[in-house]
């Protein structure tokens, strides 16, 4: 069921969020401080990819509270305006009993897309 919805999911729009993120992800690497960001932004390309089949989990890094601050700023740099928009389609697609595996999904993302540091993504 899973390589069936992640090919649904490629190519009716899957494809085109992922080149989205890519696009975003590369243009935050040009700058040393857009780095972290960038990175964030990849994993969530892995994830708009190929969503069906996998998890987003908490990873402890180690890193303190470095994660708190570096989601603060996320959020109030843009985190919060992607996590809207899949909270949108999530709502959309659940609508129908045919669109609720692709809301389901929408809705794991947009948990990645508003506190993406501190978490990883698992088969």
């Amino acid at each position: 069921m899973k390589t069936l919805g992640n090919i649904i999911w490629f190519v009716f729009g899957g494809v085109f969020l992922f080149l989205h993120y890519l696009v975003a992800g590369v243009l935050m690497c040009l700058t040393i401080i857009g780095i972290p960001f960038g990175i964030q932004v990849f994993k969530m390309a892995h994830l708009a990819l190929w969503p069906f089949g996998k998890e987003v989990i908490n990873i402890d890094s180690g890193s303190g509270c470095l994660s708190f601050f570096m989601n603060i700023i996320w959020i109030l740099l843009g985190g919060i305006w992607l996590a809207l928009h899949h909270l949108f389609w999530g709502v959309l697609f659940s609508i129908t009993i045919v669109g609720l595996p692709f809301g389901i999904q929408h809705f794991k993302m947009a948990k990645l897309a508003l506190l993406p540091f501190g978490k990883g993504i698992v088969s």
